[in-house]
């Protein structure tokens, strides 16, 4: 086990280059780390892509675009990391490009997980501390790397932007749902939305809006809902409006848990004691048949069609009946 930076002001940098879910699952860490070294200068390697989400970081000084494509755009990363002259990096992604860029900027020391926790275990070759895990969460996972980098204070916090308001979005209550994910194995079936919309407006007096990407697929056929296309700015005002949240297991989930947002979420193929929405807001639906494959399948995976908009829609609206009683109590 790594017994840490002794360095009083160190300068730190952070490599996580994406994606969205990912990026925040990194956030608590991060804080760690810089409020554990007073006076540091930490700056965090990230996608273009991705950046929205750090903005307004009080943890983070500097976001850094890590180039994607041609050897011209490497040789640039090279040569901006090593102008950074970092004492040491922690490489939160794990692969063998994050491990590639945080070597590039030739800090003192470079944490990273151990091994046995890596997808691509090559990565560790560039590493010079390897950490070896014991929690079962993502996040508590990167708090552990953190910790071995010196962080000696925990902050279990989620520093995002407020948004802005992109769109159209109900004057009233709403539910947001987000049906799209990485892998098609992980989303659910778009008719099943129409059937939970339903429900959500009979019984709950509220519009389920379904929120996609600018200029991504369109959900005019799921009737009953309401379309909102946003970008990661636009998301994140909608999420902080809406009264609950229908997620899967993708970054929108992890946003709406970040935000302490209620909801439900439905998991098939991943584990949600791993990548699960982090927080205890969120309730958790997943078949007792699924298995944890991380398959990356073109298709949806059959325990996530396990999952029906009943079941779906009772889990949800036991939050408003908790929420009520809450507010009569008081």
């Amino acid at each position: 086990m790594s017994t840490g930076v002794s360095t009083p002001r160190p300068r730190i940098l952070v490599v996580r280059l994406g994606a969205m879910g990912d990026v925040l699952h990194a956030l608590p860490a991060v804080a760690s780390l810089k409020h554990s070294f007073p006076g540091s200068h930490l700056t965090w390697l990230i996608e273009m892509q991705w950046a929205p989400l750090l903005e307004r970081n009080p943890y983070v000084d500097e976001i850094a675009i890590f180039e994607r494509g041609n050897p011209r755009a490497w040789l640039h990363n090279r040569r901006k990391l090593r102008d950074g002259r970092f004492d040491f990096a922690v490489d939160f992604q794990g692969l063998l490009k994050s491990a590639l860029a945080a070597s590039m900027a030739r800090p003192d020391r470079i944490f990273g997980f151990h091994q046995a926790h890596l997808r691509e275990r090559a990565a560790g070759l560039f590493y010079s501390d390897r950490v070896v895990i014991q929690s079962a969460h993502i996040v508590e996972q990167n708090l552990e790397l953190a910790a071995a980098a010196g962080a000696a204070n925990v902050l279990r916090t989620f520093p995002l932007p407020p948004g802005k308001c992109e769109g159209r979005l109900p004057e009233g209550a709403f539910v947001l749902a987000s049906p799209l994910a990485g892998w098609k194995s992980k989303q659910w079936p778009l008719a099943f939305y129409s059937r939970l919309a339903e429900r959500i407006k009979q019984e709950l007096g509220m519009a389920l809006v379904l929120d996609g990407p600018t200029g991504g697929a369109q959900f005019a056929s799921v009737e009953g809902t309401i379309t909102h296309h946003s970008s990661i700015q636009g998301l994140i005002d909608a999420t902080r409006r809406a009264s609950a949240i229908v997620g899967l297991d993708s970054g929108p989930l992890h946003l709406a848990a970040a935000l302490g947002k209620p909801g439900v979420a439905i998991f098939g193929p991943t584990d949600p004691a791993r990548n699960g929405p982090y927080g205890g807001t969120i309730a958790v639906l997943r078949s007792p048949g699924a298995v944890t494959s991380y398959k990356r399948g073109p298709t949806i995976d059959p325990s996530m069609r396990e999952i029906d908009p009943d079941q779906v829609f009772e889990t949800l609206k036991s939050h408003f009946v908790r929420r009520s009683a809450g507010c009569a109590a008081e």
